[in-house]
């Protein structure tokens, strides 16, 4: 994990700026504090902050190749490099470096873009062509690691977070009305958009090439699902053991560094699964790493206690209070770059930080299970309605939903009818592609009538927008298949893999590797036949059949505890003073985006009851960390920073090239 920037220009008029890259490296050093270099010549110039996980020793970037045509700086991980590397050698290539960064060179020299369907890895790629003066950037198949551009006139400028594209004199810092639409819909922006005017996200799966007539942007991999009725067929025991096979190798690539590898456990199955599978592999001493809530409602200590035990790992925690999310906030904000409609991101914070405290670079956890194996409650709440819908009048049918969501108060309190209202809603428009989702998306929807007029974009659908995308792709899959599509590709990459994932990892310098995100595991999963996925009501049948035996049975057969931290009382029980400045009406008034009405009447209820319904609470971290962003962006953004040093810079001159410094 490290970070990369970057400048084109093809005008003469902004060569590369060695002090503005400098700049751009220093405020991206959380991504990657050990090491720092540039490329510069008269067009491009690009930069590597490292994070040194594989070849500490000459591994620096940027990386040439031979000739020194070719320069690459590289933000993640190829983990299958070893076998990639010894068929480069054989086929005649010399390398310079130990490290995986240089086998995608080598690959890329041999077969240009093509080379991204060889790479099991997590990866933000950025490749300067100085024959051909073409500048190529790739993301990882499913959004692991990200990379933001904005188009210049006659240039591009890139980096792996959007505030060092923002140090360019160029750029200005302004919400985008439609990602703020995006956002209080499905919980975070969808590439391209960002919520950022200008400045766009590669999406996964996805490789650009820019040249001087300008960018092409091809997908070289997308998520397959096969139509309902063609999946594999295959027993319970044959996909189970095949499934753990799949896991045990995907676990043993994500191994390979020259520093120690730890994990996260949580006392579930899918993060239990992994550090049982890594044990497998390393039978010395094995770090992992949790954290627990003060409030009960909210932790699972008991479990995590159950797990470390009978895995034997030197286990580290900490301990998450109200006030701490409320405290924390603003830096998890700036690190997120994009507002959050819960809280969940700021215990992450902290525990990467935990991480980092011990020494730790690189954890392995168990996110991907739950979207790709069939473990959320949306699968069960829409195979539920689906089948009330074939009986809407029945009163029994709907009561099948009282289990799903016992931590929704308002959900648990309303009562039967309040439940069959609630979820009745479009029940018997089964037919629509996104049925499993858009009752959860119109809901919160709502959020934007707390936009101002200048922000409230009441011809705009974001739901139209995105099943576009699809291009009839939904049409013909199971309904497990419809509502997992629509999962990864609206929250699994947007949020999860980012404001949850790589955004509060990187912030404290610690790599997170995800094994059931293998792309072999990611399609292994797709071609299961839904009865394989979610047996019943039972979410993630085939894992738990591949784990009995495997793991204590209270890990295996315990009820799905979804991750949440708590919201209003972080923020409201003992108000901070950047929360009352930026809800009050002159705070609201100064960043423009909210109306003051709604936001004030919002906070008139808490004083009224002391607490908020579920909704009410995503209203409010949305609304505050929305004005944490404004506040932080738009209104206080800082260009002045130091430059970084030491950093090893190659520059070209007529025909050589020479390092100077670092």
């Amino acid at each position: 994990m490290c970070g990369i920037v970057g400048c084109l220009d093809w005008s003469g008029a902004h060569r590369p700026d060695v002090g503005l890259l400098r700049r751009m490296l220093t405020t991206i050093r959380h991504r990657g504090p050990d090491e720092f270099g540039l490329y510069v010549d008269d067009k491009l110039g690009m930069g590597s902050a490292r994070l040194s996980i594989i070849d500490l020793s000459t591994g620096q970037q940027p990386i040439c190749n031979e000739d020194r045509s070719l320069w690459i700086v590289f933000n993640g991980e190829i983990f299958n490099y070893v076998e990639l590397r010894a068929e480069l050698i054989q086929r005649g290539h010399r390398f310079s470096t130990q490290s995986d960064t240089e086998v995608i060179l080598h690959l890329y020299e041999e077969l240009g873009p093509a080379c991204l369907e060889h790479f099991n890895g997590q990866f933000a790629i950025a490749i300067w062509d100085t024959r051909q003066e073409t500048l190529f950037l790739a993301r990882d198949r499913l959004g692991i690691r990200p990379i933001f551009y904005a188009a210049l006139p006659q240039g591009l400028i890139f980096g792996s977070e959007i505030k060092a594209i923002l140090l360019d004199e160029r750029m200005q810092a302004r919400l985008d009305p439609y990602a703020l639409a995006q956002t209080f819909t499905f919980w975070a922006p969808l590439a391209p958009r960002t919520v950022f005017q200008g400045i766009e996200e590669l999406q996964p799966g996805h490789y650009m090439q820019v040249t001087r007539t300008g960018r092409t942007i091809v997908r070289y991999w997308r998520i397959q699902f096969p139509p309902a009725g063609e999946e594999t067929p295959m027993s319970e025991t044959e996909a189970a053991e095949q499934l753990r096979e799949l896991l045990s190798d995907a676990t043993r690539l994500r191994l390979r560094a020259d520093v120690s590898v730890g994990s996260y456990l949580s006392g579930g199955l899918d993060s239990t699964y992994i550090a049982g599978l890594i044990r497998e592999y390393t039978p010395e001493s094995l770090c992992t790493f949790s954290i627990g809530f003060a409030n009960a409602a909210y932790d699972e200590s008991k479990y995590q206690e159950l797990a470390t035990a009978f895995l034997g790992t030197d286990h580290r925690k900490t301990y998450c209070e109200d006030a701490d999310i409320g405290r924390v906030l603003p830096e998890v904000i700036w690190h997120t770059e994009v507002p959050i409609l819960r809280t969940s991101p700021v215990p992450m914070y902290l525990l990467s930080r935990l991480v980092r405290a011990n020494n730790i670079k690189v954890v392995l956890t168990g996110e991907g299970s739950d979207e790709f194996l069939g473990g959320y409650d949306i699968y069960k709440e829409d195979k539920i309605r689906r089948f009330w819908a074939r009986d809407p009048e029945s009163t029994l049918r709907p009561l099948l939903l009282r289990r799903l969501y016992p931590y929704i108060a308002n959900v648990t309190r309303g009562g039967d009818a309040y439940l069959a209202a609630f979820f009745g809603k479009g029940l018997t428009e089964t037919d629509r592609p996104a049925y499993s989702h858009l009752m959860r998306w119109n809901s919160t929807a709502r959020m934007r009538n707390f936009l101002s007029a200048d922000f409230r974009l009441d011809a705009y659908d974001p739901v139209d927008e995105v099943l576009a995308r699809f291009d009839g792709m939904l049409a013909g899959l199971s309904p497990l298949a419809q509502a997992q599509l629509l999962e990864v590709t609206t929250f699994m990459s947007a949020y999860l893999l980012s404001s949850q994932g790589d955004r509060v990892m990187s912030a404290n310098s610690v790599e997170g590797r995800f094994p059931f995100l293998d792309y072999r595991v990611v399609e292994f999963a797709g071609r299961l036949p839904p009865q394989l996925k979610m047996r019943g009501l039972r979410e993630k049948h085939i894992l738990k059949e591949s784990a009995a035996g495997f793991l204590p049975p209270e890990i295996v057969k315990r009820y799905k505890q979804p991750y949440r931290a708590p919201i209003h009382k972080a923020f409201l029980a003992q108000p901070l003073d950047y929360v009352t400045n930026l809800l009050s009406p002159e705070g609201i008034a100064r960043s423009g985006v909210f109306a003051p009405g709604p936001i004030a009447h919002l906070l008139r209820k808490y004083e009224a009851r002391g607490e908020f319904s579920e909704f009410e609470d995503m209203a409010l971290v949305g609304v505050l960390s929305t004005q944490l962003l404004h506040h932080e962006f738009v209104e206080n953004f800082d260009r002045s920073l130091p430059e970084i040093e030491p950093v090893r810079i190659c520059r070209k001159g007529v025909g050589d090239y020479r390092w100077v410094g670092g």
